[in-house]
């Protein structure tokens, strides 16, 4: 069995998502839970809390690119609003490497739609304060987003890993 060559577009979507999720992945190499559970700044963030937030974004933005705007609802009770919080924390009774082979497993199905899905197809936005009213991505920018994502979270993370024993990602 042959795989079909990609097109250089999504070649490129395809080594700019892994990129980036191997420098956020670098980041929490060799952290125990407890250090992944820690808090080093101010915020709430953890190095742990991050991988899993990451890795939730990215499915739902993957979702939104086969269901549309139904895949990213937002909370609408307490118990929506606490589930959305708990996506931010490491819990008890969860583990660094589950959040991340929770997190592979989300990249594998998002790689699966770059090599597959029509790119120029759109979706609207669900509403929401931070989206304009009427807009729509397409999927290609969803997949965009998901990047830009991991970019700006990974720099986050690299900040709490330097702050937790001053291992640095790069540098």
């Amino acid at each position: 069995m042959t795989t079909p060559t990609l097109s250089p577009e999504r070649a490129d979507l395809l080594e700019l998502l892994q990129a980036h999720r191997h420098f956020l992945r670098f980041t929490v190499q060799g952290l125990t839970d407890e250090q992944a559970r820690q808090r080093t700044t101010v915020s709430e963030l953890t190095l742990g809390g991050l991988i899993k937030h990451v890795s939730r974004t990215e499915e739902a933005w993957a979702r939104f690119t086969t269901e549309g705007p139904a895949a990213m609802a937002a909370p609408q009770d307490e118990a929506g609003y606490a589930d959305w919080a708990d996506g931010h924390r490491l819990l008890p009774g969860e583990t660094l490497a589950g959040v991340l082979a929770e997190y592979e497993r989300v990249a594998a199905r998002t790689d699966e739609l770059v090599r597959t899905l029509d790119l120029d197809a759109s979706f609207p936005l669900p509403e929401a304060p931070w989206f304009p009213p009427g807009a729509r991505r397409s999927v290609r920018r969803a997949f965009l987003h998901i990047a830009t994502e991991t970019a700006q979270h990974s720099g986050h993370a690299d900040i709490l890993r330097e702050a937790l024993d001053g291992q640095k990602t790069m540098g």
